[in-house]
């Protein structure tokens, strides 16, 4: 009884670690610098986008279109390089993009009166049909200002900026859901909004503010992807949608059982990437990912209703 809280709070992320042993003894040049860095710069384009999910859900509404509203940002990123906008054009094109589809979400949702689950399905129609009507199907590939790829293949004091942009990024989160009062009162409004109302707390622009940072990191992901990689298509984030919503799920198993927190999150962020690295390392089948992925967020989902049901873990 007396490691039931500890093991509540922390029991996944402990899960996590030894995952990770495991897969140094047993997985070869897992553990290398090399390799740990690519699963830290693999982990960051997913940490980011998880980040926004984790604060859409935590004003109760689920932001389904950020992998598709990403993959927009980044086609928007290509088309604004192609047209000579240059490196500050091309970074205010994709946040723009997220940024313009999360106001859209969160106008729909509470203006409209429509389920985000439904808006945001719709807003993802709508981003993969403009991704592919900007392409006609064809990637944005070629020479791309140094200015601009910097900001993902550079580095800083030994380690990549996309380390650096991810713990920007999720410190200014944290900062604004821990310090904040509009971050107690996105908390307040997603754990029980009616009272949040009846508080005097301006639920329907949480809601809004929400969904619409959830889009700006989509953007903001988007923006370092295309970075990444120099070139921009649609569908080009597609794969990590699903990983994005499994790392606010295993996030909500650990530090905050039940609630979408940001440290968890980027452990679980962190914790699927190395899994995926291991298995591959280890010479598993492609589909094998996905197979645990799928356990995983069913196990996740139960293991947060749990901690929901346990809270306060002094409770049979």
């Amino acid at each position: 009884m007396r490691f039931r809280p500890v093991l509540a709070r922390f029991g996944t992320a402990l899960s996590g670690l030894l995952l990770v042993l495991f897969f140094a003894v047993f997985a070869e040049n897992f553990a290398t610098v090399g390799n740990l860095a690519e699963v830290l710069k693999e982990t960051s384009f997913l940490a980011i986008l998880s980040i926004g999910f984790a604060l859409a859900l935590t004003t109760g509404e689920l932001d389904l279109s950020i992998a598709d509203v990403a993959s927009l940002a980044a086609v928007s990123v290509g088309a604004a390089i192609q047209a000579g906008g240059g490196a500050s054009g091309a970074v205010l094109a994709g946040l723009c993009v997220g940024l313009g589809a999360g106001l859209l979400n969160g106008c729909a949702v509470t203006l409209l009166g429509v389920p985000s689950l439904i808006a945001t399905l719709g807003t993802a129609a709508m981003a993969r049909g403009f991704g592919f009507m900007l392409t006609q199907g064809v990637a944005f590939v070629g020479r791309w200002p140094r200015a601009f790829t910097g900001l993902a293949r550079g580095t800083l004091l030994g380690l990549s900026n996309l380390i650096w942009w991810t713990a920007i990024l999720a410190g200014a989160a944290w900062l604004l859901i821990k310090w904040t009062r509009i971050g107690q009162h996105m908390v307040a409004t997603g754990e029980a909004d009616e009272a949040a109302r009846l508080a005097g707390i301006r639920i329907l622009a949480m809601k809004r503010l929400g969904l619409a940072l959830a889009g700006l990191l989509a953007g903001g992901a988007a923006v370092l992807l295309a970075a990444g990689l120099s070139s921009a298509s649609p569908g080009m984030a597609n794969d990590y949608f699903l990983y994005a919503i499994a790392s606010v799920l295993l996030g909500m198993t650990m530090i905050e059982p039940g609630r979408p927190n940001i440290v968890g999150t980027l452990i679980a962020a962190f914790t699927l990437k190395a899994l995926g690295n291991g298995l591959v390392l280890l010479g598993a089948p492609y589909y094998a990912q996905d197979i645990v992925l799928g356990a995983i967020i069913i196990g996740s989902v139960a293991l947060s209703a749990v901690g929901v049901l346990q809270a306060g873990f002094g409770r049979p």
